[in-house]
């Protein structure tokens, strides 16, 4: 049975109405006119409700039929195009992304109903989202001609855009692409050739026309990333009326075979076959130095998609955890611990599927506060008036966006297979929809620059950039956080806790600036230096929720409705604290040990 989603309102209500200050976004000028605080409830129901009715019953055609391709084309199942035209047509697509779009909703609203979208279909989600990022760059660095050509169609969704980086022999090492760009006799215009692979949505048959943003260099530019230059490059040329016309020389040379998002056409493109392939150049040509501006510009799109992947992590786990809940409190299986003469029982009362279920609980409100909190920063840098806020913004974003990408996407595995686990045999066949969820979200460590990469990032440059300011001020805001509210009544023991881990956190980043003088450390330890910096922010977004739940608790009482929940947020922080927060000793542990062995051990070993 393919994947079908289940998830409620409610905590994504908390966080946006109670965690963050949305009017900080809601009273700019982009906004102040549009939307206000009481809008949110009706947009995340009517989102639930749009994901649940529309999106969600073509899972199972992504999941069984999923994408064909036949001469050339790529078929997608019919229920791809109707999710994809309703998105879009609805209010929910590239629109928002829009300047000009006065019923714009923040992102940090609208990432909120990507959670249930994503989650009742993820394969869909290549098409509808990498578009407004392509558009994006066409806004920032295209020249009127080709804004006026793309922008509104991009917008709308009439048109679909890709993002063309990877290559078959030079897989996640971009600057060792070979695509060409050779000066035509246009100004500003090239003639592409070569391959890219891994494209989604490269070729599809819902848009009647397909953009791509091609990185090509273009002849006597500098070798590596740095030669590289960014071009838009239609499977069809605009004609004089805006219209589809002649095609671009643009082929589809196949598609891949996944493990999941089976509806997701991920594709290998074959530019400039019979050497007629026209590109656009974005901004300038590259100088006398040989440098383009080609990976600086598709940066911008590229966090964007970062950010997407931790959040489709987060939107798979979620739904997996909710059917899991719905699962274990239906099968009967077993009798209670400490009564076991009354008889057989809800799996849901055993204490290992609780455990099980804690875990996820936990995780998945952490992931959920970090995308959103994210994307609310995101609201803030691109329209806040305040300049101290906007300057806070730019440093959460260059910390939290691999964070984001890489933590919540590993995690988000972990949080799916516990889920599968409560299912015991069933949870490994097709039947139920945790096998699926697993498969879909597999990818997600692996998209938009793998997770090594993401923790490369960190640790190579995040936490070193302005000799270390940046990162020095991300994490005060955790430090401070546990010095004010360290006496909090009911909380003294979670804020020792934490405290404790973050001094042996501290500590392992300091030895560890020691160790990364020697060449290799640094990539050895940086997928544990990001997993570990997660967990710190993981921690501290639990308790800053826990705090304003309990302040409820107090105000509301047992009898309340919303008493559960409240509850509920309180438990995934005192869980998430005492169970994960200890790992930053083992961690610690880790660093002291300084193990080099995989630096030391001969490849050979591996073959015997």
């Amino acid at each position: 049975m393919s994947s079908t989603l289940e998830n409620t309102t409610r905590d994504q209500k908390f966080i946006l109405k109670e965690y963050l200050d949305l009017n900080k976004i809601l009273e700019t000028e982009r906004f102040k006119d549009g939307y206000s605080i009481d809008d949110v409830d009706s947009i995340l129901i009517n989102g639930l409700k749009v994901a649940k009715e529309v999106i969600d019953p073509g899972c199972k055609d992504s999941d069984e039929i999923g994408c064909k391709f036949q001469e050339g084309k790529v078929i997608t199942p019919q229920s791809t195009k109707d999710a994809y035209f309703f998105i879009n047509n609805n209010g929910y697509g590239g629109s928002n992304y829009d300047p000009d779009d006065e019923s714009a909703l923040p992102l940090s609203i609208l990432s909120a109903t990507y959670e249930y979208f994503l989650g009742a279909n993820p394969s869909i989600g290549t098409l509808y989202l990498a578009t407004p990022g392509s558009a994006g760059l066409i806004k920032d660095f295209g020249s009127e001609e080709l804004k006026t050509a793309y922008l509104e169609k991009m917008y709308s969704g009439q048109w679909a855009g890709t993002m063309d980086l990877t290559e078959p022999n030079a897989g996640s090492d971009v600057g060792d692409s070979t695509t060409k760009a050779i000066p035509a006799d246009e100004p500003g215009t090239y003639l592409i050739k070569g391959t890219k692979c891994f494209i989604s949505g490269g070729e599809q048959d819902v848009t009647e026309n397909i953009i791509h943003l091609v990185l090509a260099r273009i002849e006597g530019a500098a070798p590596g990333t740095k030669g590289l230059s960014l071009f838009v490059v239609p499977k069809y040329l605009p004609d004089a009326n805006g219209n589809p016309g002649a095609w671009n020389d643009i082929n589809c040379v196949g598609i891949e075979h996944k493990m999941g998002l089976r509806g997701s056409p991920t594709c290998v493109i074959s530019f400039g076959d019979e050497s007629n392939c026209k590109g656009f150049l974005l901004g300038t040509p590259p100088g006398d130095d040989g440098i383009g501006s080609g990976m600086a510009q598709m940066f911008r799109m590229m966090n964007e998609e970062r950010l997407m992947s931790g959040l489709a992590g987060l939107s798979i786990a979620s739904s997996a955890y909710h059917n899991a809940v719905k699962y274990t409190s239906e099968r009967v299986q077993g009798r209670a611990t400490l009564n076991p003469k009354s008889g057989r029982v809800e799996i849901i009362k055993h204490e290992d599927i609780k455990r099980m279920l804690m875990f996820q609980k936990a995780n998945t409100e952490a992931f959920r506060a970090m995308a959103l909190q994210t994307y609310w920063w995101i609201d803030v840098e691109k329209w806040s008036s305040d300049p101290e806020l906007v300057k806070q913004a730019k440093v959460f974003l260059e910390v939290n966006t691999p964070i984001v990408k890489a933590f919540c996407s590993d995690m988000s595995l972990q949080c799916i297979s516990e889920a599968m686990q409560c299912y015991g045999g069933y949870g490994f066949t097709e039947e139920f929809s945790a096998a699926e969820q697993y498969r879909d979200a597999r990818i997600y460590p692996i998209w938009e620059g793998t997770n090594f990469i993401q923790s490369m990032d960190l640790v190579g440059r995040k936490m070193t950039m302005k000799k270390g300011e940046v990162f020095a001020a991300w994490m005060k805001h955790i430090t401070d956080f546990v010095d004010i509210n360290k006496q909090a009544v009911g909380f003294e023991k979670e804020f020792e806790i934490f405290a404790v881990a973050i001094n042996k956190y501290l500590e392992s980043l300091k030895r560890l600036a020691g160790l990364f003088a020697t060449p290799g450390m640094a990539q050895l330890y940086a997928t544990r230096v990001l997993h570990a910096t997660g967990k710190v922010w993981a921690a501290k977004v639990l308790l800053e929720m826990a705090l304003i739940a309990q302040n409820k608790l107090n105000e509301l009482g047992k009898d309340h409705y919303d008493y559960a929940f409240y509850a509920g947020k309180v438990a995934s922080a005192r869980f998430y604290v005492k169970n994960t927060m200890p790992d930053l000793t083992a961690f610690l542990e880790l660093v002291i040990n300084a193990d080099t062995t995989v630096l030391e051990v001969e490849e050979d070993i591996f073959f015997v």
